[in-house]
């Protein structure tokens, strides 16, 4: 079975279209819900792996992306955006997803049976406590680590989501030949069996859909950094 129709990928899924109507829905009165839309096709996949990483479950995850994306607008509603003297957009953006991924913990430990399954040890207080969720996330020890992992998922981000626009704009073979051979790492002589096609077709679709996930990468740096 390909990976990408995997139960877990396809749950995923489902859980993204799920998310993204809801969150349509909320932000139904609102002016231009094409640019929300936009902003959380770019970053659900960020914000999503960072929760995870930071051991939350995947529907908890899905809620932060949801409640980072609507913090995100209603600051901008209100004229709150990041200022670029005190830092990044990128920052920016993680210290809401960090908040976020907190008040989820907090959940966790009004619910002491949950956080109990989710790996937490008694506080001798009736709840539950996890050396690896709330307390790393707040303290500065964890707000390196948060920040490491966000890191290494942005720039994993960045990739996906210009492959996605890049999909856009070239012939299905051409991006199905690219992403065997550059993205699944397949030899030459694979994709050219596999795919049914010729040795010059390869390496245009590498050089041709290569350097247009190059700008596209490019343009979202200067539009999100």
């Amino acid at each position: 079975m390909d990976s990408d129709q995997s139960p877990k990928k396809q749950n995923v899924k489902q859980e993204f279209a799920k998310t993204r109507m809801s969150l349509i829905e909320r932000l139904g009165d609102w002016e231009d819900q094409k640019t929300w839309d936009e902003f959380y096709h770019t970053y659900w996949r960020l914000i999503y792996s960072v929760s995870m990483k930071s051991g939350l479950s995947s529907d908890e995850a899905f809620d932060v992306v949801q409640e980072t994306v609507l913090s995100v607008a209603k600051q901008w509603k209100k004229g709150q955006t990041y200022d670029p003297k005190k830092g990044s957009f990128k920052t920016w953006l993680m210290n809401i997803t960090r908040w976020r991924i907190s008040d989820q913990f907090r959940k966790k430990q009004r619910n002491p049976a949950a956080f109990s399954q989710s790996g937490g040890t008694p506080d001798g207080d009736g709840g539950f406590r996890s050396t690896a969720t709330i307390e790393r996330i707040e303290d500065e020890d964890g707000g390196e680590v948060l920040e490491r992992i966000w890191d290494s998922e942005w720039r994993s981000n960045l990739s996906e989501v210009a492959l996605d626009r890049v999909k856009k704009l070239v012939s299905p073979k051409q991006y199905q030949i690219f992403h065997a051979y550059v993205v699944k790492g397949w030899e030459t002589d694979k994709v050219k069996s596999e795919l049914g096609v010729s040795g010059s077709q390869v390496y245009l679709a590498k050089h041709r859909v290569g350097s247009l996930v190059k700008k596209e990468i490019a343009i979202l740096k200067k539009e999100y950094l």
